[in-house]
C-alpha cells in the first residue's frame, strides 16, 4: 500500500522522482490529497478527499482513478500547466498577495514588490525562505517550497517615517532571537535552542525532527500559543513569550483502530491533518524505512559527507563541500580544500600580520545536533562572516572509522598525542565539534573545543574569546617581526655599504692597474721608438760618406746648421754631394728628415722642398751655408 501512495503522486501529478515525491509529502505534512491539489492547477479540478467507505470497499484499481484520471488527455494536461505559488509578503503596515509559477525566480518577486511597495530592488532583502538568503537568480521550484509561503522585506537603508512608525516593533522582533526551551518527554531531554524571529513555525518543527528523530507529521506539541494557527508564520508574529518561551513535544501516538492492510484491503487511508489523524510509519505496513517506496535504502538515505578511505584529502573535502553546500545550502564557511597539514601553513606560518586562528570543524552524521549545528551555527551569517574574516576554516567528517582513524593519525602528527586523544574522549552524541587552533613558535595550541549543543551567541563568545587571545599573541608576534625586520634591514644596509665600498676599491684599483699597464705600454713604445730611430740614426750615421779634407783639392762646401735647441752642427760636403747625404746627415744627429725641415737664412728657402737628388752644387749651397732646423707643423 506504501508503494500505490507513490503511485497515486505518479498517476496524477507525473512526478516520477522519488525524492521529490517524499520532498512534496513533507511539505504538506504527509497529507496526500493536500499535495496533490498544491501541485495540480486549480482550473483543472481539485481532488476530493478521499472518505473512509471508498479507501475500504473500493478495488485497488478504483482507488487510482478516484484520485485522478489518467486518460493521456489528462496527463498531458497536467504537463502541460505550471504549478502555481501563493505568497504573503509584509512590509511594515503593508500585506501584498501575490500568485507566481514556480517557474518564476526570485528576482521576479522583488520586481513585482518594487511597483507594489514603491522600495527599490536595490534596497530591499527579501527574507523568511526556509534554505535562508537566496540569490535573484534562484528559480522558485528549485526551493522544494509549499503552496502557501509567507515572506517579509527588510529595508535597513530606508529610514522608517511616521506612518511606518506602528510596525517598527513587528520589525524589531523579526531581527530578535528567542529562545526556545523545548522538552523532549520520551528521553527525559531539554533542548535550548536559539531561533530568529523570521523563522517559520515549520522550520523549528523541522529542526526538531533532527533532533529527536521525530518526522514532523508524528509531532504532538504542547505550548504553542493560540494564535500561532499556521506552520506559516514567523515566530515574531506567533504570540510566543520574549526571549524565552517553553514547549514540549513528543510522538503522536497511532490510532487505536489501525490495522494492518491486508491484502482485500490495499488501498491508502489518508486524511489530512486537520482531521486529526497521520499517515502511519512504514513500519506499522510492515514495511522498513529503508524501503519506503518500495525502493532501496540509497534512494532515500542521505549520501556520506566524505567518501570513506580517500586517497587525496582534496578530494575528499572537495566532496564534504559539495555534500554539505547540498545539505545545508551555499551559505556557509569557506572551507580549505587541502591537508591538514597545508591548513596549518597557510594559518600560521606566513607573515605575522597575515597569520590566522585554524578552525578545525569535525562532523558527525550520527550524531542528533549535527544537522541543527550546522543549519543554525555553522550557516548563521554573523558566524560565516566571522569564520571568513578571522579563521582558516578545515573540516572533516568522522562518521566512518576509517576516516576518523586518518584524522587520528594527522592530529597526532600535527598537533600532538594529547589532542588525540582530547578528541577520543568526545562521544557521538558530543559531535560536532569545532576546534580551535593557534600557532605558537615551538608547537600549536589548541584554544578551544566547542561541542554540538550550543547556541549562535555562545558559539559567537568563544570564537571572540579565542580570538583575543590570538590578539594579543599577534600583536607580540607582530613586535618581534618588526624589530627583526629592522634589524635585519639594519645589517642589509651594512652589507650593501661594505658591498658598494669594496666594489669602489675594487674599480679604483681597477682604474689605477689600467693607468699604470697604459703608462707600461706607453713607455715601452716610446724606448721601441727611440730605440727604432737610434738603429736608423745609427745606420745613417754609418752610411754616410766620409768628410773631407779642406786640403783634399776638390770643391768643398762647409755647411753650418743650427738645431731648434741652438746649438750648431757644422760638416764638411763634397759639392757634388746629393742634397740626400746632407738630409741624413741631420737625420744622423737626430732630427729626422719627415719631421723637420731645413731652411736656408737669406733668401729663407726650404732646401728638404728640393730633389734630393740635385747637388749641394745646384742647390747653390757652396762654398758654405748657414741653415737651421724648423720643426715641421
Amino acid at each position: 500500500s506504501v508503494r500505490e501512495t507513490f503511485l497515486i503522486i505518479y498517476a496524477c501529478t507525473g512526478i516520477d522522482n522519488i525524492a521529490e515525491a517524499i520532498t512534496l509529502l513533507e511539505l504538506n505534512n504527509w497529507d496526500l490529497v493536500a499535495a496533490i491539489n498544491g501541485v495540480i492547477p486549480q482550473e483543472n479540478g481539485t481532488v476530493p478527499p478521499l472518505s473512509s467507505s471508498s479507501s475500504s470497499s473500493s478495488p485497488p484499481s478504483s482507488s487510482t482513478s478516484a484520485f485522478c484520471p489518467v486518460s493521456p488527455t489528462s496527463r498531458h494536461i497536467v504537463e502541460r500547466q505550471p504549478r502555481m505559488l501563493n505568497f504573503r509578503v509584509e512590509y511594515r503596515q503593508r500585506s501584498v498577495e501575490l500568485v507566481l509559477e514556480e517557474g518564476s525566480t526570485v528576482g521576479e518577486i522583488k520586481n513585482i514588490l518594487e511597483t507594489e511597495l514603491g522600495v527599490p530592488v536595490s534596497k530591499m532583502q527579501l527574507k523568511g525562505w526556509k534554505s535562508g538568503d537566496v540569490s535573484d537568480t534562484t528559480v522558485l521550484r528549485s526551493l522544494h517550497l509549499p503552496k502557501n509561503n509567507s515572506l517579509y522585506v527588510l529595508t535597513p537603508d530606508i529610514a522608517p517615517t511616521a506612518s511606518t512608525s506602528k510596525n517598527s516593533a513587528l520589525q524589531e522582533s523579526l531581527n530578535q532571537n528567542f529562545l526556545l526551551v523545548i522538552s523532549h518527554r520520551e528521553a527525559q531531554r531539554d533542548y535550548s535552542l536559539n531561533f530568529p524571529g523570521s523563522r517559520t513555525i515549520q522550520e523549528v518543527k523541522r529542526n526538531i525532527s533532527d533532533l529527536t528523530n521525530i518526522p514532523v507529521r508524528h509531532q504532538q506539541w504542547e505550548g504553542w500559543p493560540a494564535s500561532a494557527s499556521d506552520d506559516s508564520m514567523t515566530l515574531a508574529v506567533s504570540g510566543i513569550s520574549y526571549p524565552c518561551h517553553h514547549l514540549s513535544v513528543c510522538r503522536r501516538l497511532s490510532p487505536a483502530n489501525a490495522q494492518e492492510p491486508t491484502e482485500e484491503c490495499a488501498d491508502v487511508h489518508m486524511i489530512s491533518d486537520s482531521e486529526g489523524d497521520d499517515f502511519e510509519d512504514a513500519s506499522e505496513f510492515g514495511v522498513d524505512d529503508s524501503e519506503m517506496f518500495g525502493m532501496g535504502s540509497s534512494s532515500c538515505r542521505k549520501s556520506p559527507m566524505m567518501p570513506e578511505n580517500s586517497e587525496n584529502e582534496a578530494d575528499a573535502l572537495l566532496h564534504f563541500t559539495a555534500e554539505f553546500s547540498s545539505r545545508y545550502g551555499e551559505t556557509h564557511p569557506m572551507f580549505f580544500i587541502g591537508s591538514l597539514e597545508a591548513a596549518s601553513q597557510e594559518a600560521f606560518y606566513g607573515k605575522a600580520r597575515d597569520r590566522k586562528l585554524l578552525a578545525i570543524y569535525l562532523h558527525n552524521d550520527e550524531s542528533v545536533l549535527s544537522n541543527v549545528f550546522c543549519s543554525q551555527m555553522m550557516c548563521a551569517d554573523s558566524i560565516v562572516s566571522y569564520l571568513s574574516q578571522n579563521f582558516i576554516t578545515w573540516a572533516w567528517d568522522v562518521t566512518k572509522e576509517a576516516n576518523k582513524a586518518r584524522l587520528l593519525t594527522m592530529c597526532t602528527r600535527h598537533f600532538g598525542s594529547v589532542v588525540t586523544q582530547t578528541i577520543r574522549t568526545y562521544k557521538t552524541d558530543q559531535f560536532p565539534l569545532l576546534l580551535i587552533v593557534m600557532g605558537k613558535r615551538t608547537s600549536n595550541e589548541v584554544l578551544n573545543v566547542i561541542q554540538g549543543n550550543t547556541t549562535v551567541d555562545e558559539l559567537m563568545m568563544r570564537l571572540m574569546g579565542a580570538m583575543e587571545i590570538f590578539t594579543a599573541q599577534q600583536q607580540e608576534d607582530i613586535k618581534d617581526e618588526d624589530e627583526r625586520e629592522a634589524r635585519e634591514m639594519v645589517k642589509r644596509e651594512q652589507d650593501e655599504a661594505y658591498r658598494l665600498s669594496l666594489e669602489a676599491d675594487r674599480k679604483k684599483r681597477e682604474a689605477q692597474e689600467r693607468e699604470e699597464a697604459e703608462q707600461v705600454r706607453l713607455e715601452q713604445m716610446r724606448k721601441e721608438q727611440e730605440e727604432e730611430k737610434e738603429a736608423i740614426r745609427l745606420s745613417l750615421e754609418q752610411a754616410l760618406p766620409p768628410e773631407p779634407d779642406e786640403e783634399s783639392g776638390e770643391q768643398i762646401s762647409k755647411l753650418r746648421i743650427r738645431t731648434p735647441s741652438g746649438e750648431f752642427l757644422e760638416r764638411r760636403f763634397l759639392g757634388s754631394c746629393k742634397l740626400q747625404v746632407l738630409f741624413d746627415f741631420v737625420a744622423s744627429k737626430g732630427y729626422p728628415f719627415d719631421e723637420f725641415k731645413l731652411l736656408t737664412t737669406f733668401p729663407r728657402r726650404n732646401i728638404t722642398q728640393l730633389d734630393p737628388g740635385s747637388t749641394l752644387l745646384e742647390a747653390k749651397l757652396f762654398p758654405q751655408e748657414t741653415l737651421f732646423l724648423e720643426a715641421k707643423e
